[in-house]
């Protein structure tokens, strides 16, 4: 199934405006039912697993997939669902956690940068460099071992500066071979109950649960903020946001599928021309395993 332009107006935070997270509805069913997100799914994963063999074989470009929200959002299952039919040896994913004592001495960009996706390669960030405009700009103590810190409460210069940074580091990707898409699954508070109820009422789903969810939660209100004002600050022509209603599992997965395989096919790729001296190889095998 193709899914419209208007769609995709509809989920990208256009530049310069603010995303209205407040307003936009975290189900999806308006958008799709159950039934048909999962026949979408399975035909854009058959599709990425062609762009991203495309995207390989050429070696000229790659993919960095920026995943974001808040916990219970569903960032592993996407991960999961949307990439099982990639080929994993051109496919990198990488976990941000608490920054190790060897990250958090250099500028807050670095350890995005060391895990970046080769030429021909697709790069997956669950969580990435802005939780450093998210996460410390909701504890603002956690910054007091940056490099960058002086010590003092930031304010809205520092933050400011710091999305800056953000724009010209993902320009400077783009403008070297690497487009850069970023997703928010936006998930409702009712809903994010219900999924750390799951975790700790399902036996198997208890390793997903720390205190440290719970703790986060209370601070709800304030994420929500500031990411209405990252949204609006880091969404660009080059490096775009699209938010995905993330209530159900199904619909988010296929959207956000729908929109990979669309961003590799604008990058429009060309085909891998042979050298002459390669065809005449291939028919020169092709008839002495004919000849056997």
């Amino acid at each position: 199934m193709r899914l419209g332009h208007a769609l995709w107006e509809r989920l990208r935070v256009e530049p310069g405006q603010q995303p209205g997270l407040a307003s936009r509805q975290t189900s999806g069913s308006q958008l799709l039912g159950n039934k048909a997100a999962d026949r979408d799914l399975d035909d854009f994963t058959a599709e990425l697993a062609v762009a991203q063999e495309r995207l390989y074989s050429t070696d000229s470009r790659s993919l960095l997939i920026v995943l974001q929200g808040l916990d219970a959002a569903g960032k592993d299952g996407t991960i999961k669902h949307v990439m099982s039919g990639m080929n994993p040896q051109a496919c990198v994913v990488t976990s941000f956690k608490e920054p190790s004592k060897e990250e958090l001495a250099h500028d807050f960009l670095w350890r995005a940068a060391i895990r970046l996706p080769p030429s021909g390669y697709i790069g997956i960030f669950n969580r990435s460099y802005y939780e450093d405009v998210l996460v410390v700009r909701v504890h603002p103590d956690r910054l007091a071992s940056r490099p960058d810190s002086t010590g003092e409460p930031p304010n809205d210069t520092f933050w400011r500066r710091r999305h800056d940074d953000i724009n010209a580091f993902e320009r400077h990707l783009d403008r070297n071979g690497t487009q850069v898409v970023k997703f928010f699954l936006h998930l409702s508070k009712e809903e994010q109950r219900r999924r750390l109820l799951d975790r700790l009422d399902d036996p198997t789903k208890n390793w997903k649960f720390s205190p440290s969810d719970l703790a986060e939660r209370s601070f709800w209100s304030d994420y929500q903020a500031v990411y209405e004002e990252v949204l609006t600050a880091t969404s660009t022509k080059w490096a775009p946001w699209f938010v995905i209603p993330a209530d159900d599992k199904h619909v988010a997965r296929a959207l956000v599928a729908w929109v990979i395989v669309r961003r590799i096919e604008s990058m429009a790729l060309p085909s891998q021309p042979l050298a002459p001296e390669t065809e005449s190889a291939i028919e020169a095998a092709r008839a002495r395993l004919l000849a056997e």
